[in-house]
Formats: structure tokens, C-alpha cells, sequence
């Protein structure tokens, strides 16, 4: 409704058809709408995502660990189309009954292990191979820190900002207003954070950084919403600085391009099973004939 004087009715009723751009992905209800049951490749680590800054977490994360030699990080990565309602076929609610991506399960252990939120397949990925999560107990608090920070934090830069500022059917000045307070705020957050630390957590590279550059970082490069302008990210000299240097990790720049189906062909990997599939299979090279 347009009406500023709006007053909510005693009883909430559902209108599909009022949910803006995203209306045809968002429901009242949970559990699967279809039955589909979900691939499965050859590596131990399935992984069912999209490259959005969700996504990109884990790619970034798995890609990371490979960089290492971590040979048994290898995964293979499936296209979850979310505006074609993947998210809600049978098999994908098995996994994450949220139907949100990303979705992993680990068949490397008996019985499988099913993993979903982002957050949490970071803090497993971490524990399970020992790396990118301080050992000592101050450096992992401080990291376990922002990465719950990042997970509490991001749905209002998504969810709220995002949503009312670029993809909202009309635009409405005080949820704006709101939402855009809320990200500077959040953004003076890290900029203080990072003005004495190289990384978000400290002199390391860790989980912290996968979780909140994907967002983050690309808020001020102005990767997502086309808002840096509107929020003057380039005054928050610090965590441009930390974008800047993470975007340049190469794990980060092959992690980026797993699942991603917009955007310069040579950047987008529908699906990833090997490491050749970045010299092979970027949609550049294989066109039409997928």
C-alpha cells in the first residue's frame, strides 16, 4: 500500500503479488514445494549455493583451503537457482529446512553430515582442516566475534537497506532513512576496527574476513545496491583498504566467480567439480553449448 497513514489490520493476510522484485521466492510457510532430488558428484564436500555474498562465503572458504593444498577441502559446487524456486525442492529442504543458500553436506564422515547457514559451514570447514580460526583462545573469541557479528549485522544491510533502497517495487524515505543510518553506523564499526588491525579479527586472515567481505566489501566498491555513492563508502578509508587487499587474494578472486550466472562471462562458473573448471568451463569458453 501507498498510504502514509497505513495502519496494519488485526489479522496479517499474505499478498504474493506485493512482494517487489523477490515477491516470487518469498513465503509465509517452510517446507518443500516439489520433489527433486539434489546431484551429488564425486568429491566428499557437495556444496548447493548461488554467488550471492552468502554464497560466496563458502567458495571463498573452500577455495582458501585448497590454496593451502588442503586436498581434501575438494567440492563440488551445484547452481541453486533461487528465483526459479530451487531452494524448495524436496532434496534441498532436506539439507537446509530454511531453504536458504548456502546448503552443504559432508560425506566424508559416517552418517553424512548436513550443514546450512553460512556462519556455521565457515566454523566447520575451519575446525575440521585447523586453519583460518586462531588456535589461542583470545584469537579465536575475537574472531568467532565478528563472524556472529557479520551474521547479525548483514540482514540489515540485506534484508533492510538492500531491499528497500534498490529492489522495494516504491521508494519510501523513513525505512530508507533507517536502514541507511544503520549501515553507516556498521560501517564505522569495521573502519574503526580495521584502522589498528590489517584484518577484521586482528594480524590474520580468517573466517571473519570470508564472512563479512563478501558483503561488506563489496558495499564499497559498489558491487551490490550501486549504494556507495548514496553512503560515501569511499570515507571509510580503512575498510576500503581491507577490500581492496582481500579482492586480490586468489583464492577470493576464483572463489567469487563459483555459482555466479551475472556479470562478465569470464567471471561467472555455473558449477564447479574440478580445479580445471576455471580454465575450462567460465562462460566465455563454453558459450551456448553447456
Amino acid at each position: 500500500m501507498t498510504d502514509a497513514t497505513y495502519t496494519p489490520p488485526r489479522v496479517w493476510k499474505w499478498e504474493a503479488e506485493s512482494g517487489g522484485r523477490f515477491a516470487s521466492i518469498n513465503r509465509p510457510i517452510a517446507g518443500p514445494t516439489h520433489d527433486k532430488a539434489l546431484p551429488v558428484g564425486k568429491h566428499p564436500l557437495q556444496l548447493y549455493s548461488l554467488a550471492t555474498p552468502n554464497g560466496v562465503k563458502v567458495t571463498v572458504m573452500l577455495e582458501e583451503l585448497l590454496e593451502l593444498g588442503i586436498s581434501g577441502a575438494e567440492y563440488d559446487a551445484w547452481l541453486i537457482q533461487i528465483t526459479e524456486g530451487d531452494q524448495f525442492g524436496s532434496g534441498f529442504v532436506e539439507v537446509n529446512p530454511n531453504s536458504k543458500i548456502p546448503a552443504m553436506m559432508d560425506h566424508s564422515v559416517t552418517p553424512s553430515i548436513r550443514l546450512f547457514e553460512s556462519g556455521s559451514i565457515l566454523l566447520y570447514l575451519a575446525e575440521k582442516f585447523g586453519a583460518f580460526l586462531p588456535k589461542d583462545t583470545a584469537g579465536r573469541a575475537e574472531t568467532l566475534n565478528w563472524l556472529f557479528w557479520q551474521m547479525g549485522s548483514a540482514p540489515m544491510l540485506g534484508g533492510g537497506f538492500g531491499h528497500f533502497y534498490a529492489y522495494a517495487p516504491e521508494k519510501y524515505e523513513y525505512p530508507i532513512n533507517r536502514y541507511a543510518m544503520e549501515v553507516k553506523r556498521q560501517l564505522d564499526v569495521l573502519d574503526r576496527q580495521l584502522a589498528n588491525n590489517r584484518y577484521i579479527a586482528g594480524d590474520e586472515y580468517s573466517i571473519a574476513d570470508m564472512a563479512i567481505w563478501p558483503w561488506y566489501g563489496a558495499l564499497v566498491k559498489n558491487k551490490v545496491y550501486d549504494a556507495a555513492e548514496f553512503l560515501q563508502a569511499h570515507t571509510y578509508t580503512n575498510v576500503v583498504r581491507w577490500a581492496d587487499e582481500i579482492a586480490q587474494r586468489p583464492a577470493v578472486r576464483r572463489g567469487r566467480m563459483v555459482n555466479r550466472t551475472w556479470g562478465e562471462p569470464e567471471s561467472q562458473l555455473h558449477e564447479r567439480h574440478d580445479a580445471s573448471d576455471f580454465q575450462t568451463r567460465t562462460q566465455d569458453k563454453i558459450g551456448d553449448g553447456e
